[in-house]
């Protein structure tokens, strides 16, 4: 074999593949057919508990760090600022209700990292040569066969084409994947053309916003960045990433979709917007430096999922394996918790430490979180769509959200943390992220978040005891013991957790270890032998 696994596709989701997988000791090679990166602004941010995950890798300070200006503004939006590990949001827009988070009687699961997507491929690319990861820029994935022992992958580079030999591919090469179409993987969905979505870069005069930086329609409406606004006529949002300039998203109903060859203006922007919000926005170009502003229509929204996610030795990840179009994209936040739950998978298997079918999970896992997240998408766009039926629904619906148990329904589902990953019966923590304990460890106060950076499965042990390393000593070459003191109250005794945070285990008592042991065989492979 040339490398073990070949990723197609450079973006955020391939790159943070390739850093899990060095993480796991695996040879990968990143193709990604742009020379540079992509210098169009696309995903402005992530959501929910894939910042949780980032942090748990120690890239969320470096995600996070930003020195002023609108970015700043967005901190302090959101959380009052950021710090060296996520808090929190106090506020969040949702199918364009305000959601006080404020209210919620117990803690609140909400985190938002407003941070370009430009920024994470450049954190998450830096991650990758630092561990090792080979990535050519200019060469471009053209083909695949595979066999029982590998898949040889064809590419075009700078020089000209070669091939490489691997065991694995996988392909994070985006909703038109060239890696999905070759292995013959099905992309089943609807298309629909209701609505019109336009995004641009533009310039919105300082005589139209107020101090805190909303716009001030002509009928003296005001309206908040970084929101989605339903009005009579549609929707849009506006933010500003950049000083002097905003990403403006609108969306229209049965309005006449233009063409998708005709080039897109600013001009076309503004009428759309003043046509959403009912009267005239001034709106400008931005400045003329030579620098690639997005203008972008969309007149099809795509909702797809791959099927299936595996072919063979061939998986697919991020938006080769998903899309949704609309409300509340989450495309990116379920692409890189995808390649977080399969890299260490895959580096299991390579190894030789876990049998093939582990890798089965990985789509068992991944494909209801998925269709979750198209449900909220399609509710999203349900409840933005214009109509006086809509705007009855839209009472009902604001009316449920002054219900605590509601807003927390409505919470968890932003953040992904309506439907944990099946693991039977048990303790609640099963199948969930390992909340991020403050413990006692070698003398000093760490949190679990800070024993994860390495990717590394842990045995979390608070009894005090020898039972629980006795009996996970013949998995000691894939999970670590961790014996601490927690300063947590109602800690549980003991917790199993795979290198991406899930529990898989939770120990009721220190002198019962069986369970600890079915656990560990399904999900780090057999014991080793002595």
């Amino acid at each position: 074999m040339d490398v073990d696994v070949v990723i197609s596709g450079g973006g955020p989701t391939g790159l943070l593949l390739a850093a899990e997988l060095r993480l796991g000791g695996v040879r990968v090679v990143v193709l990604e057919q742009r020379a540079e990166p992509d210098p169009v602004p696309r995903a402005n941010g992530l959501v929910g508990q894939v910042v949780t995950v980032l942090y748990r890798r120690g890239l969320y300070r470096a995600l996070a760090r930003h020195s002023s200006g609108p970015k700043a503004l967005v901190q302090r939006w959101f959380t009052g600022a950021y710090g060296d590990r996520p808090r929190p949001v106090r506020v969040f827009s949702h199918a364009g209700f305000r959601l006080d988070l404020r209210r919620l009687r117990e803690a609140n699961p909400l985190h938002v990292l407003a941070v370009p997507q430009r920024r994470m491929e450049e954190v998450f690319e830096r991650h990758a040569l630092a561990l090792g990861a080979d990535v050519r820029r200019g060469h471009t994935f053209t083909g695949l066969v595979q066999d029982g022992d590998g898949v040889t992958v064809e590419v075009d580079g700078p020089d000209g084409p070669y091939r490489l030999r691997a065991a694995y591919l996988v392909g994070c090469d985006g909703s038109h994947s060239a890696v999905r179409k070759a292995a013959g993987i099905g992309f089943p969905g609807e298309t629909s053309r209701e609505v019109v979505i336009r995004m641009a870069h533009v310039v919105l005069p300082r005589t139209a916003l107020t101090p805190a930086g909303a716009l001030r329609a002509a009928d003296g409406t005001v309206y908040r960045p970084y929101r989605l606004h339903r009005t009579a006529y549609g929707a849009f949002s506006f933010a500003s990433f950049i000083p002097g300039v905003h990403v403006l998203s609108t969306h229209e109903w049965d309005a006449e979709a233009p063409s998708e060859q005709a080039a897109m203006s600013v001009g076309e922007a503004r009428a759309s917007l003043s046509r959403v919000v009912g009267a005239d926005v001034p709106v400008a170009d931005p400045p003329a430096d030579g620098r690639p502003w997005i203008l972008r229509r969309l007149t099809e929204r795509n909702n797809r999922l791959a099927d299936p996610y595996r072919a063979g030795r061939v998986f697919v990840a991020g938006d080769a394996a998903h899309v949704f179009a609309g409300f509340g994209g989450s495309n990116l936040n379920l692409g890189l918790q995808d390649v977080v739950n399969l890299a260490w998978k895959l580096a299991l298997v390579l190894h030789g430490q876990a049998p093939d079918a582990l890798l089965d999970s990985y789509a068992a896992e991944r494909v209801p979180q998925a269709r979750r997240a198209l449900d909220r998408t399609r509710e999203q766009a349900e409840l933005m769509a214009p109509g006086d039926e809509v705007t009855a629904e839209r009472e009902r619906y604001a009316a449920r959200l002054r219900e605590p148990g509601f807003l927390r329904e409505v919470a968890d589902a932003v953040a992904g943390l309506d439907l944990p990953y099946p693991m039977g019966g048990g303790h609640p923590l099963l199948g969930r992220m390992a909340p991020d304990l403050r413990l006692m460890h070698d003398g000093r106060r760490v949190r679990l978040a800070s024993l994860q950076h390495g990717a590394r499965a842990i045995l979390l042990d608070l009894t005090g005891g020898s039972t629980l390393a006795t009996a996970l000593a013949p998995w000691r070459d894939r999970v670590d013991l961790v014996r601490a003191a927690p300063r947590d109250p109602g800690t549980p005794p003991a917790l199993l957790i795979r290198p991406d945070g899930y529990v898989v285990w939770a120990g009721p008592t220190p002198d019962d270890p069986t369970g600890l042991t079915t656990a560990l065989t399904t999900w780090f492979g057999p014991p080793t032998r002595p």
